[in-house]
Protein backbone atom coordinates (compact mmCIF):
# COMPACT_ATOMS: atom_id res chain seq x y z
CA UNK A 1 0.00 0.00 0.00
CA UNK A 2 1.25 3.36 -1.23
CA UNK A 3 1.75 5.70 1.71
CA UNK A 4 1.23 9.43 1.92
CA UNK A 5 5.15 9.99 1.14
CA UNK A 6 5.30 7.67 -1.13
CA UNK A 7 1.85 9.37 -3.32
CA UNK A 8 4.14 12.90 -2.41
CA UNK A 9 7.25 11.34 -4.04
CA UNK A 10 4.81 10.20 -6.71
CA UNK A 11 3.26 13.12 -7.58
CA UNK A 12 6.36 15.31 -8.31
CA UNK A 13 8.25 12.49 -10.38
CA UNK A 14 7.53 13.83 -13.97
CA UNK A 15 7.54 10.09 -15.25
CA UNK A 16 4.69 9.38 -12.33
CA UNK A 17 1.07 8.39 -13.00
CA UNK A 18 0.20 11.55 -10.66
CA UNK A 19 1.85 13.78 -12.62
CA UNK A 20 1.10 12.88 -16.30
CA UNK A 21 -2.75 12.34 -15.55
CA UNK A 22 -3.68 14.36 -12.58
CA UNK A 23 -1.83 17.22 -11.48
CA UNK A 24 -0.16 18.30 -14.88
CA UNK A 25 -3.48 17.95 -17.18
CA UNK A 26 -5.90 19.78 -14.33
CA UNK A 27 -2.98 22.42 -14.01
CA UNK A 28 -2.77 23.01 -17.86
CA UNK A 29 -6.60 23.63 -18.03
CA UNK A 30 -6.62 26.20 -15.35
CA UNK A 31 -3.79 28.09 -16.90
CA UNK A 32 -5.26 28.13 -20.37
CA UNK A 33 -8.67 28.94 -18.97
CA UNK A 34 -7.95 31.88 -17.04
CA UNK A 35 -6.70 35.81 -19.07
CA UNK A 36 -3.12 35.60 -20.12
CA UNK A 37 -2.71 37.99 -18.03
CA UNK A 38 -3.46 35.98 -15.16
CA UNK A 39 -1.16 33.03 -15.30
CA UNK A 40 2.04 33.93 -13.79
CA UNK A 41 -0.13 33.65 -10.61
CA UNK A 42 -1.63 30.25 -11.63
CA UNK A 43 1.58 28.87 -12.56
CA UNK A 44 3.14 30.12 -9.32
CA UNK A 45 0.62 28.59 -7.16
CA UNK A 46 0.51 25.46 -9.16
CA UNK A 47 4.26 25.28 -8.29
CA UNK A 48 3.90 25.63 -4.98
CA UNK A 49 1.08 23.29 -4.76
CA UNK A 50 3.58 20.83 -6.58
CA UNK A 51 6.57 21.82 -4.35
CA UNK A 52 4.19 20.95 -1.12
CA UNK A 53 3.11 17.71 -2.80
CA UNK A 54 7.04 16.49 -2.68
CA UNK A 55 7.79 18.44 0.62
CA UNK A 56 5.81 20.70 2.55
CA UNK A 57 7.62 21.14 5.64
CA UNK A 58 10.33 23.06 3.47
CA UNK A 59 7.96 25.18 1.45
CA UNK A 60 8.38 27.83 3.98
CA UNK A 61 11.93 27.86 3.53
CA UNK A 62 11.56 28.56 -0.60
CA UNK A 63 8.91 31.24 0.14
CA UNK A 64 10.97 32.86 3.09
CA UNK A 65 14.16 32.62 0.96
CA UNK A 66 11.90 34.08 -1.90
CA UNK A 67 10.66 37.01 0.06
CA UNK A 68 13.94 38.45 1.20
CA UNK A 69 15.74 37.85 -2.57
CA UNK A 70 13.40 40.14 -3.89
CA UNK A 71 13.50 42.69 -1.11
CA UNK A 72 17.19 42.85 -1.73
CA UNK A 73 16.83 42.57 -5.25
CA UNK A 74 14.32 45.37 -5.57
CA UNK A 75 16.73 47.84 -3.18
CA UNK A 76 19.72 46.79 -5.63
CA UNK A 77 17.33 47.87 -8.34
CA UNK A 78 16.66 51.16 -7.09
CA UNK A 79 19.88 52.27 -6.73
CA UNK A 80 20.93 50.87 -9.96
CA UNK A 81 22.06 54.57 -12.22
CA UNK A 82 21.79 54.93 -15.92
CA UNK A 83 25.03 55.88 -16.55
CA UNK A 84 26.37 57.43 -13.68
CA UNK A 85 25.75 55.67 -10.49
CA UNK A 86 27.45 57.76 -6.67
CA UNK A 87 29.81 56.17 -4.92
CA UNK A 88 27.51 56.08 -2.34
CA UNK A 89 25.21 53.91 -4.46
CA UNK A 90 27.67 51.68 -5.56
CA UNK A 91 28.88 50.69 -2.28
CA UNK A 92 25.61 50.15 -1.05
CA UNK A 93 24.49 47.86 -4.00
CA UNK A 94 27.72 46.28 -4.04
CA UNK A 95 26.89 45.84 0.26
CA UNK A 96 23.31 44.22 -0.58
CA UNK A 97 24.68 42.03 -3.41
CA UNK A 98 27.27 40.86 -0.39
CA UNK A 99 24.33 40.31 1.85
CA UNK A 100 22.19 38.14 -0.77
CA UNK A 101 25.72 36.12 -1.46
CA UNK A 102 25.70 35.42 2.45
CA UNK A 103 22.06 34.59 2.93
CA UNK A 104 21.90 32.42 0.09
CA UNK A 105 25.28 30.34 0.11
CA UNK A 106 25.15 30.17 3.94
CA UNK A 107 21.33 28.86 3.73
CA UNK A 108 22.46 26.02 0.58
CA UNK A 109 25.84 25.25 2.92
CA UNK A 110 23.95 24.85 6.49
CA UNK A 111 21.39 22.57 4.86
CA UNK A 112 24.01 20.48 2.87
CA UNK A 113 25.89 19.69 6.01
CA UNK A 114 22.64 18.89 7.84
CA UNK A 115 21.94 16.76 5.27
CA UNK A 116 25.29 14.92 5.27
CA UNK A 117 26.07 15.02 8.88
CA UNK A 118 23.05 14.53 10.52
CA UNK A 119 20.22 13.28 8.31
CA UNK A 120 19.63 13.14 4.74
CA UNK A 121 15.56 14.28 4.79
CA UNK A 122 17.26 17.38 6.29
CA UNK A 123 18.34 18.38 3.14
CA UNK A 124 15.22 20.56 1.15
CA UNK A 125 14.11 19.24 -1.68
CA UNK A 126 15.38 21.44 -5.25
CA UNK A 127 17.69 23.89 -2.91
CA UNK A 128 20.90 23.42 -4.69
CA UNK A 129 18.72 24.98 -8.35
CA UNK A 130 16.59 27.36 -6.76
CA UNK A 131 19.35 28.77 -4.70
CA UNK A 132 21.91 28.77 -7.38
CA UNK A 133 18.39 30.70 -9.61
CA UNK A 134 18.62 33.39 -6.54
CA UNK A 135 22.50 33.77 -6.74
CA UNK A 136 21.99 34.30 -11.05
CA UNK A 137 19.09 36.81 -9.95
CA UNK A 138 21.22 38.82 -7.70
CA UNK A 139 24.53 39.36 -9.51
CA UNK A 140 22.51 39.59 -12.64
CA UNK A 141 20.59 42.56 -11.03
CA UNK A 142 23.88 44.35 -9.70
CA UNK A 143 25.62 44.13 -13.24
CA UNK A 144 22.81 45.31 -14.57
CA UNK A 145 21.77 42.74 -17.06
CA UNK A 146 18.21 42.29 -16.04
CA UNK A 147 16.59 45.04 -17.59
CA UNK A 148 12.95 45.27 -16.83
CA UNK A 149 11.88 46.11 -12.66
CA UNK A 150 10.96 42.94 -11.70
CA UNK A 151 7.56 42.42 -9.92
CA UNK A 152 7.26 40.08 -6.53
CA UNK A 153 4.94 37.62 -8.70
CA UNK A 154 7.57 37.17 -11.38
CA UNK A 155 10.53 36.94 -9.50
CA UNK A 156 8.48 34.26 -7.26
CA UNK A 157 7.41 32.16 -9.73
CA UNK A 158 11.62 32.59 -11.37
CA UNK A 159 12.66 30.77 -8.70
CA UNK A 160 10.21 28.16 -7.93
CA UNK A 161 8.60 27.38 -10.90
CA UNK A 162 7.51 23.54 -10.88
CA UNK A 163 9.36 22.30 -13.87
CA UNK A 164 12.51 23.58 -13.18
CA UNK A 165 12.74 23.68 -9.38
CA UNK A 166 13.39 19.98 -8.44
CA UNK A 167 16.24 19.32 -10.57
CA UNK A 168 16.66 22.24 -13.42
CA UNK A 169 17.48 23.22 -15.78
CA UNK A 170 19.07 26.77 -14.42
CA UNK A 171 17.19 29.53 -16.33
CA UNK A 172 18.47 33.18 -16.22
CA UNK A 173 16.09 35.37 -15.24
CA UNK A 174 16.09 37.21 -18.84
CA UNK A 175 14.58 33.39 -20.16
CA UNK A 176 11.89 33.88 -18.11
CA UNK A 177 10.78 37.26 -17.83
CA UNK A 178 7.50 38.82 -16.83
CA UNK A 179 4.82 37.20 -19.09
CA UNK A 180 5.10 39.57 -21.68
CA UNK A 181 7.42 37.38 -24.26
CA UNK A 182 5.25 34.25 -23.73
CA UNK A 183 4.24 32.51 -27.00
CA UNK A 184 0.99 30.29 -27.08
CA UNK A 185 0.01 28.64 -30.43
CA UNK A 186 -0.77 25.22 -30.99
CA UNK A 187 2.26 24.65 -32.99
CA UNK A 188 4.46 25.97 -29.52
CA UNK A 189 2.48 23.66 -27.71
CA UNK A 190 2.61 20.63 -29.93
CA UNK A 191 6.78 20.67 -29.81
CA UNK A 192 6.30 20.96 -26.27
CA UNK A 193 4.36 18.13 -25.98
CA UNK A 194 6.92 16.23 -28.17
CA UNK A 195 9.92 16.94 -26.28
CA UNK A 196 8.08 15.77 -22.99
CA UNK A 197 6.90 12.54 -24.57
CA UNK A 198 10.78 11.87 -25.98
CA UNK A 199 11.89 12.28 -22.44
CA UNK A 200 9.54 10.86 -20.94
CA UNK A 201 10.66 7.64 -23.50
CA UNK A 202 14.33 8.21 -22.11
CA UNK A 203 13.50 7.90 -18.82
CA UNK A 204 11.35 5.19 -18.57
CA UNK A 205 11.80 2.85 -21.60
CA UNK A 206 16.14 3.36 -21.00
CA UNK A 207 17.34 5.05 -17.97
CA UNK A 208 14.94 2.71 -16.22
CA UNK A 209 15.69 -0.14 -17.60
CA UNK A 210 19.52 -0.02 -18.27
CA UNK A 211 19.50 1.16 -14.11
CA UNK A 212 18.57 -2.63 -13.14
CA UNK A 213 22.08 -3.89 -15.25
CA UNK A 214 23.92 -1.88 -12.33
CA UNK A 215 21.75 -2.65 -9.45
CA UNK A 216 22.27 -6.60 -10.66
CA UNK A 217 26.09 -5.95 -10.30
CA UNK A 218 25.72 -4.39 -6.98
CA UNK A 219 23.61 -7.43 -5.97
CA UNK A 220 26.15 -9.88 -7.41
CA UNK A 221 29.12 -8.22 -5.71
CA UNK A 222 31.74 -6.18 -7.85
CA UNK A 223 34.92 -8.83 -6.95
CA UNK A 224 32.66 -11.57 -8.70
CA UNK A 225 31.90 -10.50 -11.82
CA UNK A 226 34.32 -10.52 -15.08
CA UNK A 227 36.24 -7.82 -16.76
CA UNK A 228 33.95 -7.43 -19.81
CA UNK A 229 30.98 -7.44 -17.85
CA UNK A 230 32.81 -4.67 -15.50
CA UNK A 231 32.72 -2.47 -18.46
CA UNK A 232 29.33 -3.40 -19.68
CA UNK A 233 28.45 -1.85 -16.61
CA UNK A 234 30.75 1.03 -16.64
CA UNK A 235 28.97 2.08 -20.11
CA UNK A 236 25.19 1.05 -19.19
CA UNK A 237 25.67 3.59 -16.12
CA UNK A 238 26.90 5.82 -18.25
CA UNK A 239 23.86 5.77 -20.65
CA UNK A 240 21.35 5.30 -17.84
CA UNK A 241 22.64 9.13 -16.14
CA UNK A 242 22.73 10.52 -19.28
CA UNK A 243 18.75 9.49 -20.33
CA UNK A 244 17.84 9.65 -16.81
CA UNK A 245 19.05 13.66 -16.84
CA UNK A 246 18.26 14.28 -20.13
CA UNK A 247 14.88 12.67 -19.97
CA UNK A 248 14.56 15.02 -17.30
CA UNK A 249 15.51 18.29 -18.65
CA UNK A 250 13.46 17.38 -22.16
CA UNK A 251 10.21 17.18 -19.89
CA UNK A 252 11.37 19.91 -18.01
CA UNK A 253 12.08 22.05 -20.84
CA UNK A 254 8.82 20.59 -23.22
CA UNK A 255 6.57 21.42 -19.71
CA UNK A 256 7.64 24.89 -20.05
CA UNK A 257 7.49 24.91 -23.91
CA UNK A 258 3.92 24.32 -23.27
CA UNK A 259 3.26 26.92 -21.38
CA UNK A 260 4.53 29.64 -23.65
CA UNK A 261 8.37 29.53 -22.48
CA UNK A 262 11.14 29.04 -25.03
CA UNK A 263 13.36 25.86 -25.21
CA UNK A 264 15.95 25.45 -22.65
CA UNK A 265 18.50 23.31 -24.08
CA UNK A 266 20.41 21.31 -20.93
CA UNK A 267 22.47 18.63 -23.25
CA UNK A 268 23.79 18.67 -26.69
CA UNK A 269 25.00 15.41 -27.77
CA UNK A 270 27.85 15.07 -25.28
CA UNK A 271 29.34 12.10 -26.10
CA UNK A 272 29.72 13.17 -29.64
CA UNK A 273 32.49 15.29 -27.93
CA UNK A 274 36.21 15.60 -28.94
CA UNK A 275 37.63 16.23 -25.60
CA UNK A 276 36.24 15.60 -21.63
CA UNK A 277 36.22 19.78 -21.62
CA UNK A 278 34.15 20.29 -24.65
CA UNK A 279 31.95 16.87 -22.98
CA UNK A 280 31.34 19.46 -19.98
CA UNK A 281 30.06 22.28 -22.35
CA UNK A 282 27.34 19.89 -24.03
CA UNK A 283 26.76 17.75 -20.42
CA UNK A 284 24.30 19.94 -17.98
CA UNK A 285 24.83 23.26 -19.91
CA UNK A 286 23.18 25.87 -17.57
CA UNK A 287 25.15 24.20 -14.47
CA UNK A 288 28.30 24.53 -16.10
CA UNK A 289 27.13 28.21 -17.53
CA UNK A 290 26.46 28.91 -14.04
CA UNK A 291 29.64 28.21 -12.55
CA UNK A 292 31.56 29.59 -15.30
CA UNK A 293 30.03 32.63 -15.23
CA UNK A 294 29.53 33.27 -11.46
CA UNK A 295 32.42 31.61 -10.40
CA UNK A 296 35.34 30.71 -12.96
CA UNK A 297 34.82 34.39 -14.80
CA UNK A 298 35.31 36.20 -11.43
CA UNK A 299 38.35 34.51 -10.16
CA UNK A 300 39.83 35.42 -13.47
CA UNK A 301 38.61 32.59 -16.05
CA UNK A 302 41.19 32.11 -18.80
CA UNK A 303 42.40 35.57 -18.91
CA UNK A 304 44.95 34.67 -16.37
CA UNK A 305 48.26 32.43 -16.92
CA UNK A 306 49.42 29.59 -15.90
CA UNK A 307 49.16 28.69 -12.54
CA UNK A 308 46.54 31.25 -11.28
CA UNK A 309 44.18 29.53 -14.51
CA UNK A 310 45.39 26.49 -12.83
CA UNK A 311 43.93 27.36 -9.79
CA UNK A 312 40.84 28.97 -11.13
CA UNK A 313 39.70 25.54 -13.11
CA UNK A 314 40.63 23.20 -9.97
CA UNK A 315 38.50 25.20 -7.68
CA UNK A 316 35.46 24.86 -10.05
CA UNK A 317 35.95 21.12 -10.10
CA UNK A 318 36.27 21.29 -6.49
CA UNK A 319 32.93 22.84 -5.72
CA UNK A 320 31.08 21.04 -8.84
CA UNK A 321 32.38 17.66 -6.66
CA UNK A 322 31.13 19.15 -3.97
CA UNK A 323 27.89 19.91 -4.86
CA UNK A 324 27.05 16.68 -6.69
CA UNK A 325 27.36 14.70 -3.65
CA UNK A 326 28.49 14.11 0.20
CA UNK A 327 31.06 11.27 -0.41
CA UNK A 328 35.14 11.36 -1.22
CA UNK A 329 34.03 9.61 -4.47
CA UNK A 330 32.38 12.88 -5.69
CA UNK A 331 35.52 15.05 -4.73
CA UNK A 332 37.78 12.87 -6.33
CA UNK A 333 35.13 12.35 -9.50
CA UNK A 334 36.04 16.40 -9.59
CA UNK A 335 39.16 16.52 -9.13
CA UNK A 336 40.14 13.49 -12.11
CA UNK A 337 37.79 15.82 -14.18
CA UNK A 338 39.43 18.81 -13.50
CA UNK A 339 43.07 17.17 -13.40
CA UNK A 340 41.79 15.87 -17.38
CA UNK A 341 40.80 19.70 -18.33
CA UNK A 342 43.71 21.07 -16.90
CA UNK A 343 46.18 18.58 -19.22
CA UNK A 344 43.75 19.10 -22.03
CA UNK A 345 44.62 23.10 -21.92
CA UNK A 346 47.82 22.93 -20.92
CA UNK A 347 49.04 19.96 -22.39
CA UNK A 348 47.38 17.80 -24.96
CA UNK A 349 44.82 19.67 -26.12
CA UNK A 350 45.81 20.83 -29.48
CA UNK A 351 46.85 17.65 -30.54
CA UNK A 352 43.69 16.16 -28.75
CA UNK A 353 42.13 18.51 -31.87
CA UNK A 354 44.47 17.22 -34.59
CA UNK A 355 42.82 13.03 -34.45
CA UNK A 356 39.54 13.05 -35.47
CA UNK A 357 38.51 9.25 -34.35
CA UNK A 358 41.17 9.26 -31.50
CA UNK A 359 39.59 11.76 -29.71
CA UNK A 360 36.29 10.55 -29.94
CA UNK A 361 37.76 7.02 -28.48
CA UNK A 362 39.14 9.13 -25.34
CA UNK A 363 36.22 10.65 -24.24
CA UNK A 364 34.51 7.47 -24.88
CA UNK A 365 36.80 5.67 -22.97
CA UNK A 366 37.64 8.35 -19.81
CA UNK A 367 34.02 9.57 -19.29
CA UNK A 368 32.30 6.10 -18.30
CA UNK A 369 35.50 5.47 -15.82
CA UNK A 370 34.52 8.74 -14.26
CA UNK A 371 31.36 7.75 -14.02
CA UNK A 372 32.05 4.89 -12.04
CA UNK A 373 33.95 7.53 -9.75
CA UNK A 374 30.87 9.03 -9.49
CA UNK A 375 28.54 6.12 -9.04
CA UNK A 376 30.43 4.27 -5.98
CA UNK A 377 30.66 5.93 -2.70
CA UNK A 378 32.29 3.05 -0.84
CA UNK A 379 36.04 4.01 -1.87
CA UNK A 380 37.11 0.27 -0.99
CA UNK A 381 34.57 -1.25 -3.41
CA UNK A 382 35.75 1.41 -5.96
CA UNK A 383 38.69 0.10 -5.96
CA UNK A 384 37.23 -3.86 -6.39
CA UNK A 385 35.60 -2.45 -9.47
CA UNK A 386 39.04 -0.56 -11.03
CA UNK A 387 40.59 -4.22 -10.14
CA UNK A 388 37.54 -5.61 -12.57
CA UNK A 389 38.16 -3.05 -14.99
CA UNK A 390 42.06 -3.56 -14.89
CA UNK A 391 42.70 -6.66 -13.57
CA UNK A 392 46.22 -7.13 -14.74
CA UNK A 393 47.32 -4.03 -13.21
CA UNK A 394 44.57 -4.33 -10.12
CA UNK A 395 46.06 -7.97 -9.67
CA UNK A 396 42.64 -8.91 -9.74
CA UNK A 397 42.61 -12.07 -12.08
CA UNK A 398 40.44 -12.21 -15.35
CA UNK A 399 38.82 -15.48 -15.37
CA UNK A 400 36.07 -14.37 -12.44
CA UNK A 401 33.19 -15.94 -13.98
CA UNK A 402 33.94 -15.41 -17.17
CA UNK A 403 30.88 -16.04 -19.33
CA UNK A 404 28.97 -13.52 -17.12
CA UNK A 405 29.14 -11.47 -19.99
CA UNK A 406 26.64 -13.61 -22.19
CA UNK A 407 23.95 -13.39 -20.38
CA UNK A 408 24.16 -9.80 -19.72
CA UNK A 409 24.87 -8.93 -23.14
CA UNK A 410 21.52 -10.99 -24.46
CA UNK A 411 19.71 -9.19 -22.00
CA UNK A 412 21.06 -5.35 -22.19
CA UNK A 413 22.40 -5.40 -25.83
CA UNK A 414 19.15 -3.92 -27.74
CA UNK A 415 18.99 -1.36 -24.49
CA UNK A 416 22.42 -0.56 -24.80
CA UNK A 417 22.67 -0.20 -28.85
CA UNK A 418 19.19 1.93 -28.41
CA UNK A 419 20.86 4.44 -26.38
CA UNK A 420 24.22 4.29 -28.64
CA UNK A 421 22.28 5.36 -31.57
CA UNK A 422 20.57 8.17 -30.02
CA UNK A 423 23.71 9.59 -28.52
CA UNK A 424 24.54 10.75 -32.18
CA UNK A 425 23.53 13.61 -33.28
CA UNK A 426 22.57 13.05 -36.77
CA UNK A 427 19.39 10.61 -35.60
CA UNK A 428 17.89 13.93 -34.10
CA UNK A 429 18.87 15.80 -36.77
CA UNK A 430 16.37 13.44 -38.76
CA UNK A 431 14.23 14.05 -36.27
CA UNK A 432 14.15 17.49 -36.49
CA UNK A 433 13.80 17.20 -40.15
CA UNK A 434 11.03 15.26 -40.29
CA UNK A 435 9.08 15.80 -36.56
CA UNK A 436 5.79 16.93 -38.55
CA UNK A 437 5.70 13.61 -40.32
CA UNK A 438 2.47 11.66 -39.45
CA UNK A 439 4.99 8.30 -39.02
CA UNK A 440 7.10 10.55 -36.57
CA UNK A 441 4.01 11.49 -34.48
CA UNK A 442 2.44 7.94 -34.40
CA UNK A 443 5.73 6.32 -33.50
CA UNK A 444 5.84 9.10 -30.52
CA UNK A 445 2.24 8.36 -29.59
CA UNK A 446 3.79 4.36 -29.20
CA UNK A 447 6.71 5.87 -26.73
CA UNK A 448 4.48 7.51 -24.59
CA UNK A 449 1.86 4.77 -24.25
CA UNK A 450 4.57 1.96 -24.09
CA UNK A 451 6.05 4.60 -21.61
CA UNK A 452 3.05 4.72 -19.56
CA UNK A 453 1.99 0.49 -19.48
CA UNK A 454 5.81 0.74 -17.75
CA UNK A 455 4.82 3.30 -15.52
CA UNK A 456 1.90 1.78 -14.09
CA UNK A 457 3.79 -1.96 -13.73
CA UNK A 458 6.04 0.00 -11.68
CA UNK A 459 7.42 1.94 -8.80
CA UNK A 460 7.69 5.23 -10.60
CA UNK A 461 11.34 5.67 -10.13
CA UNK A 462 12.71 8.96 -9.42
CA UNK A 463 14.53 11.26 -10.93
CA UNK A 464 19.06 10.70 -10.13
CA UNK A 465 19.51 14.35 -9.99
CA UNK A 466 16.32 14.97 -7.21
CA UNK A 467 18.80 14.15 -4.30
CA UNK A 468 21.10 16.97 -5.22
Amino acid sequence: MQTIKDRADFMVNFSGMEFVFRFFPVFLLVYYAVPRRYREFVFLAGSYVFYAAGELVFLPLLAGLTVLNYLVGKKVKEHEGSYIVYRWQKAKRRRLLVLSLVLDVGVLVLFKALGTFVDNSLLPLGISFYIFKMISYQVDLYKGEIWEQTGFVSAALYFSMFPQVVSGPIMRYNDAGDGSRREYSLEHFEDGLKYFVIGLGMKVLLADRLGILWNDLQMIGFQSISTPLAWLGAAGYSLQLYFDFWGYSLMASGILVMLGYEFIENFHHPYASGSISEFYRRWHMTLGSFFRDYVYIPMGGSRCRGSRQILNLAVVWLLTGIWHGNGLNFILWGAVLGILIILEKMCYGRLLARLPVIRNLYVLVLIPLTWVIFAITDLGKLGIYFGRLFPFIGGAGIAVNSQDIVRYSQNYGGLLLAGALLCVPAVFRFYDRHKKNPVIILLLAVVFWYSVYFMASSAGNPFMYFKF
